[in-house]
């Protein structure tokens, strides 16, 4: 089993910016899933390939990796080989899945490096993630910023290091996302680092509830700052205020209403975390007063330990009304021709226009320019 340090590279946006959530987090152990498990395998995939130039990761479709014990598909070729790809154009000195010590400025800190690449005064730091949830960037993104710093402690004498590029390759999302940073730009960086991570140790060190911060963080559900957080968000204090006693949401100012919606993800998060929470407590036997675990709703389905025995007696009974047939998705037939044979089909796909989606004005992407003529209903 891999080691983690109490202080990591993956979980620094959250100690960084809450100093308590590591103290908070230790009753609580580590887990896994089964996404973190593919992640695994993408990962020794992508080093097994690189130990030899001469190797790509169709070589070793259909067989199970030694380590992680998962069998290598097409799809996790084919996506791997991007990183792959991408890690080999760069020339120069190269280490894969290196334990990296950044210690130097996070007490006991390390963490496993994915591909470092030194050539002249440049140094490259790249990292992959195989999830396919949402893109992370590599400008200040403080998981790369640590294994730079920690590179650089373990490989800076090699060259004369001036710079350094952090890379997330996430080729499940079609994103690559590269940063640039001078090594003594770094190095300051690494001086609040290490005052961020002295914090920690402090017993009566702050809370820092926020969205991103708080988002996998293992004590949410337990978090007194975060319940208080969104007691003053939803401006009622919770338990105590009656539905007849809130104030409607048409008469709360543009401010509040702002303050509100901002806390959103935040305020579901916690739910959703409090409700996993107290399901796990009742799924170890353990009693939780007020609640209990019940059946929910199923659907019929056809009996999955006898296939061929169900398909005959349903053709039997409606001969060819038994089966149905449709095309493909576009992203269906897409993974099945390859990228580029795909191309055949762009003049026959076409992408309607999304449901109009509220998010803040920070986000990148332009406004949607709405009329009443977008609506469907008349208008007098």
């Amino acid at each position: 089993m891999t080691a983690h340090a109490r202080l990591s590279a993956s979980g620094s946006h959250r100690w960084l910016a809450c100093s308590a959530s590591v103290q908070a987090e230790d009753p609580f152990p580590d887990k896994t899933s089964a996404y973190a498990e593919e992640g695994t395998a993408a990962h020794e995939l992508g080093e097994l390939t690189l130990q030899n130039d001469a190797l790509t990761c169709t070589d070793f479709l259909g067989q199970t990796l030694p380590e992680s014990g998962w069998v290598v598909t097409k799809e996790m070729a084919d996506y791997t080989q991007e990183y792959v790809d991408y890690v080999r154009q760069w020339s120069g000195w190269r280490a894969i899945e290196v334990r990296v010590d950044f210690s130097q400025w996070v007490p006991d800190g390390f963490g496993t490096s994915d591909a470092i690449v030194i050539d002249g005064d440049t140094m490259r730091v790249i990292d992959l993630k195989y999830g396919k949830g949402i893109p992370v960037y590599a400008e200040n993104n403080s998981q790369g910023m640590l294994y730079a710093l920690g590179a650089y402690n373990d490989y800076g004498t090699l060259c004369d290091i001036k710079r350094v590029v952090i890379t997330i390759v996430q080729p499940r999302l079609d994103h690559i996302s590269e940063w640039t940073i001078d090594l003594e730009d770094l190095l300051k960086w690494g001086e609040w680092a290490s005052q961020r991570a002295e914090a920690t140790a402090d017993p009566k060190a702050p809370f820092s509830p926020a969205e991103k911060t708080c988002q996998w963080c293992k004590a949410q559900p337990t978090c007194p700052a975060l319940k208080k957080f969104t007691e003053n968000a939803i401006m009622l204090e919770m338990g105590e205020a009656f539905p007849e006693t809130m104030t409607p949401v048409n008469r709360l100012s543009d401010a509040e209403l702002d303050r509100a919606m901002s806390a959103k993800g935040l305020i579901i998060g916690w739910l959703s975390a409090v409700e996993a929470h107290i399901t796990e407590r009742l799924e170890e036997g353990k009693a939780f007063e007020g609640w209990k675990l019940v059946d929910g709703r199923s659907l019929r389905q056809w009996d999955s330990e006898n296939p061929e025995k169900v398909e005959a007696a349903l053709f039997e009974a409606l001969q060819d009304d038994a089966f149905e047939r449709k095309l493909v998705s576009p992203a269906q037939a897409e993974k099945k021709l390859g990228k580029k044979n795909a191309k055949l089909l762009d003049p026959f796909i076409v992408k309607p226009r999304g449901k109009p989606t509220l998010v803040p004005e920070s986000d990148p992407r332009p406004a949607t320019n709405i009329t009443v003529a977008d609506f469907d209903f008349p208008i007098d």
